[in-house]
């Protein structure tokens, strides 16, 4: 079943919970992860995207968010090294996926025919497609 979000709203908006502002002495990734809070989901990118997910954030709205992106660029790429959008969404908690049945699915078909990956990467996809077949 398909999610409406609106695009034009942040996370802090969608979820209705704003957070107290990071600490002045917050790391690099705190003060970050509060920043992109504030900002319409619609104007993130890859690269947030991937440090949202990745520190379990806004999982819900951005899940949904990623899925769509990796359903046309699998190997769609932050910061960090080809793909890392997608080993972040592969490695959140499998209870996550539970929730959102659909979605997996969708995960699990855009990276069936995925070859000439890294062994990482390799092993995170079939631990992620094991973890939702099973019953």
């Amino acid at each position: 079943m398909p999610v409406s979000i609106d695009r034009s709203r942040s996370l802090q908006e969608l979820e209705s919970a704003r957070w107290p502002a990071s600490p002045a002495d917050a790391t690099y990734v705190v003060a970050t992860v509060h920043a992109l809070r504030s900002k319409p989901v619609g104007t993130l990118t890859v690269e947030d995207l991937r440090l949202l997910i990745g520190q379990d954030v806004g999982l819900p709205v951005l899940l949904t968010l990623a899925v769509e992106v990796l359903r046309d660029n699998p190997l769609a790429a932050g910061d960090m090294d080809e793909g890392d959008l997608l080993r972040a969404v592969l490695t959140r908690n499998p209870a996550v996926w539970s929730a959102y049945a659909d979605l997996a699915e969708q995960l699990t078909l855009a990276v069936g025919g995925l070859s000439g990956l890294s062994p990482d990467l390799l092993s995170a996809i079939e631990r992620f497609v094991g973890s939702v077949r099973s019953p």
